[in-house]
């Protein structure tokens, strides 16, 4: 356990399209957050494209971490450990982040804290609140819908997973299909809050205990209807269609997450990950939670998105118990989220 003078861990985060560097003080206060969205290069594309994604992470990265410095005003000499993504990611963008991370943390000769990104997006919410134990979090992005039981502090359990494409992945893949722009969630968020007529869509519940998801079905009968649309010459309910895909997804996360918390008897739920600033989500998860009087936390909106105060606030899990990662450590793409709980003692 480390003790004494207040901890800042200065944290770099480049797992996708974000180029982020964060100063963090003892795991809660933020002291600078800096984001370089690559958002506008790759709406091209429709979608990151990996290897333009690493080329910008090169170009970006030494001022990026410069700024998080300036703004936190404060100096290298007083960071004491340097965090950084190992995975999961795409390998080339994790790749850029681990070798500036390295190369700081030895000229400063302090530790190197190699963090999990959806560790990350689950500590997010101790920067805005106290996290309660058992607690359950609900991670929703483009690359990744999980269910994970937080029996204690630092300690992950995966109790339900998506089997087919990630909830933010599906809304970005149905954007493309109802004409909307890269990165298609916001579209379609916005389009169902105002959204007159609804066409239901079908609700993947999977097997009665299960509490994996399936999106893979859902996104298909959106194209069919879109597609009969076209076929009959008319213009497809372009409103209707975001509105019932998105009460799907909703209704669908919603519905296992509560139904997890208790079976488990989880004291708080933690929502978190770049799909959790979709408005219809958080305002159906407030509401259910307060029906159940179930404390829930949501980080801001610049807190769901990726970015490195979420990376210093899971690292300082790893500072507070000594657990530092040797200067040899390499990118994980695939790194599995229970391995990175903390150890024992």
């Amino acid at each position: 356990m480390q003790s004494g003078k207040p901890s800042l861990i200065l944290a770099i985060e480049t797992s996708c399209d974000e180029t982020a560097a964060a100063v963090v003080r003892d795991g809660r206060e933020v002291l600078s957050n800096i984001v370089a969205s690559q958002t506008d290069i790759h709406r091209r594309f429709g979608g990151v494209v990996p290897e333009i994604a690493s080329r910008k992470h090169v170009e970006q990265i030494t001022v990026i971490v410069e700024e998080a410095l300036r703004s936190a005003d404060v100096s290298r000499g007083d960071i004491d450990a340097v965090a950084v993504t190992q995975g999961p990611g795409l390998v080339g963008s994790l790749l850029v982040g681990i070798s500036a991370a390295k190369a700081l943390a030895l000229a400063l000769d302090v530790p190197l804290i190699g963090t999990h990104h959806i560790a990350g997006h689950i500590y997010a919410n101790r920067l805005v609140g106290e996290i309660v134990y058992p607690a359950l979090a609900l991670v929703v992005s483009g690359g990744h819908t999980e269910l994970v039981l937080l029996p204690e502090e630092g300690v992950f359990r995966i109790i339900g997973q998506t089997r087919d494409d990630a909830v933010g992945e599906a809304y970005d893949k149905v954007a493309r299909a109802l004409r909307f722009p890269y990165p298609g969630g916001p579209h379609i968020d916005r389009l169902a809050a105002d959204a007159d007529d609804c066409i239901e869509m079908p609700r993947a519940w999977l097997e009665p205990d299960s509490f994996d998801f399936s999106f893979s079905g859902l996104k298909t009968a959106v194209l069919s209807e879109v597609n009969r649309a076209v076929m009959r010459g008319e213009v497809p309910m372009f409103a209707a269609l975001a509105r019932g895909f998105q009460e799907s997804v909703v209704d669908v996360l919603t519905g296992k997450t509560m139904r997890a918390a208790r079976v488990f008897g989880v004291k708080q739920v933690l929502l978190c990950g770049g799909v959790a600033a979709n408005r219809g989500l958080r305002s159906r998860m407030r509401e259910l939670c307060g029906e159940a009087g179930l404390p829930l936390l949501i980080p801001p909106m610049d807190l769901c998105t990726d970015n490195a105060a979420m990376i210093a606030a899971a690292a300082d899990l790893k500072w507070r118990r000594g657990q530092f990662t040797p200067l040899d450590m390499h990118a994980e793409p695939l790194m599995p989220l229970e391995d990175w709980s903390v150890r024992a003692g």
